[in-house]
């Protein structure tokens, strides 16, 4: 542990009440957040070399927030043309049983996902529909290899193009018709011929019935939107400054190397010290974080509550962060020590530049929490929208109150909530914002476990938006459930939470990694 580390802790260690006793020696507790400098401190990671501000500076320059990735699927219509023949059953139930009828659905394919990819609040690519009758026929469609997921139109033909498209190692998704045009044959039998194999459980891997969809294309589209959220985030690239952590959980950067693929660049506080310094000497940044601070501040939902030369700093630390960032390819990162180690070389609190960049885009997260963190580049990747990374209370009469000194603004991903700039509570120092999220407004929110085995959570609606002598950002958030199930139901210790209700997609993915998802509230 470097020597401002050191100080740090030894600081909040004495001061800081609010933390759990675990690992507490006789003397005190060990504060909550210290856990993360301890765990990042041991495991590291592949460390960003060579920094210096001019390098950052331009790299932060051409490289605005980078968008998602786009998922790509590759359509598959299996059918077959049957052939009479006299005095016994010659054909299988279904609309297409002529290549007239196989060339106009192929034709109804096009034009259908051709309106879901523009209505469509995710990048998602279509390639050309791939008519086939067998297994062998799907083998030789060349750019099968090229999709993310296939979705197969089982109109008519053998099960064994499923177990074809299943060994590819792809996602599957399958689209029967009832009334949206020709009738499937597999709409009769794609629960007991395939997914049941004769027998009264599912009996085949890699599909289950959340996989059908029937006549839907919203069904299709909220699916489309999971796995677009999961390609997005197996192997993303992050910037740990300060080092990966996980709040009492060490293991927590392995497990989310091993459970998610993430790629973790580190950055030393050494390093982050020397680039503030630096660009401290430069005019260009110093006027541009100036400027910067003036447009943020004059936008009419923004009161300023702390003095304005925490926010300027604030802004020239964004151009940092976001040098960073476009050094490693990455556009995530998170801070370790944020309760301390950081405010004497910025002369400011990360809690601001963080809210900025998630506004503009980015995945920035505090605390270096690799227990929550995975949960939020999940939902971030599906939603499109910013993350609230947060500290949950107990839950009580239906409500539970979450808060941190770092929110996102762009809730919605479009319009900017209002906020109050005050001090980070802790310290009573810095500029954090106080975001005054929308009451009524419905939120999914994430309970991920230290193990990365079982993730809980619930829809719940913003009754209100506190100012308590907490972190500053605060929702009371109800939900519709025992209070109990509730308690008895919150692993690790951060939440995550997103505007709207994204349970479904969650739970559409999660199956995939495999991770439990428990969703604590009932679906209507």
């Amino acid at each position: 542990m470097s020597r401002p580390e050191q100080q740090s802790f030894a600081l909040h260690h004495k001061r800081c009440h609010c933390c759990g006793d675990r690992g507490a020696s006789a003397g005190g507790q060990i504060p909550r957040r210290d856990f993360l400098a301890i765990g990042g401190l041991t495991l590291g990671g592949l460390a960003l070399t060579g920094l210096d501000w001019h390098s950052v500076a331009a790299a932060a320059t051409e490289a605005p927030a980078p968008s998602r990735t786009p998922l790509v699927v590759k359509p598959v219509f299996m059918y077959e043309i049957p052939q009479r023949r006299p005095q016994t059953s010659w054909r299988s139930w279904g609309g297409v049983q002529t290549q007239e009828d196989a060339n106009q659905e192929v034709a109804r394919i096009q034009k259908e996902l051709g309106q879901v990819r523009q209505q469509a609040d995710f990048p998602v690519t279509f390639l050309p529909p791939a008519p086939v009758r067998s297994p062998a026929e799907l083998q030789q469609v060349q750019d099968l290899a090229q999709a993310d997921a296939i979705m197969v139109y089982g109109a008519g033909g053998p099960a064994a193009i499923f177990d074809a498209v299943l060994k590819t190692g792809k996602p599957m998704i399958i689209f029967l018709r009832h009334r949206s045009g020709p009738v499937s044959l597999w709409y009769e039998i794609i629960s007991p011929r395939y997914l049941h194999q004769h027998t009264d459980t599912l009996a085949v891997k890699g599909v289950d019935n959340g996989d059908v969809v029937v006549d839907s294309l919203d069904e299709v589209t909220w699916r489309l939107r999971a796995l677009c959220g999961l390609k997005n985030t197996l192997g993303a690239k992050i910037v740990a400054v300060g080092g990966p952590g996980g709040w009492a959980c060490p293991q927590a950067p392995d497990l989310a190397r091993d459970r998610f693929r993430l790629d973790i660049s580190t950055v030393s506080y050494e390093d982050l010290a020397k680039l503030i310094q630096e660009a401290r000497g430069v005019d260009v940044a110093v006027q541009s974080a100036k400027q910067s601070a003036d447009k943020y501040l004059s936008d009419p939902g923004v009161k300023l509550e702390t003095d304005r030369k925490f926010v300027e700093n604030a802004f020239l630390l964004a151009q940092i962060f976001r040098g960073l960032m476009a050094k490693a390819g990455a556009r995530m990162m998170t801070i370790n020590s944020c309760m301390g180690t950081i405010m004497p070389m910025s002369e400011t609190t990360s809690c601001l530049p963080l809210s900025v960049l998630n506004d503009e885009g980015y995945f920035a997260f505090c605390e270096s929490d690799f227990v929550v963190i995975p949960s939020g580049i999940l939902l971030g990747s599906i939603s499109g929208r910013p993350q609230f990374l947060n500290d949950p209370t107990y839950p009580h009469d239906g409500i539970i109150t979450l808060a941190h000194c770092t929110a996102p603004r762009k809730n919605d991903g479009q319009n900017l909530d209002p906020a109050r700039l005050v001090t980070h509570f802790e310290s009573d120092y810095g500029a954090s914002p106080k975001v005054e999220m929308r009451k009524g407004q419905k939120v999914t929110n994430i309970i991920p476990d230290f193990k990365a085995e079982r993730w809980t959570g619930f829809v719940g609606e913003i009754v209100e938006v506190p100012f308590l002598p907490i972190c500053r950002s605060q929702i009371d958030v109800a939900y519709q459930c025992a209070d109990a199930r509730v308690a008895e139901n919150m692993p690790g210790f951060h939440w995550m939470t997103c505007y709207g209700d994204y349970s479904r997609e969650l739970a559409y993915v999660l199956k995939r990694l495999p991770i439990k998802w428990e969703n604590l509230v009932p679906v209507v």
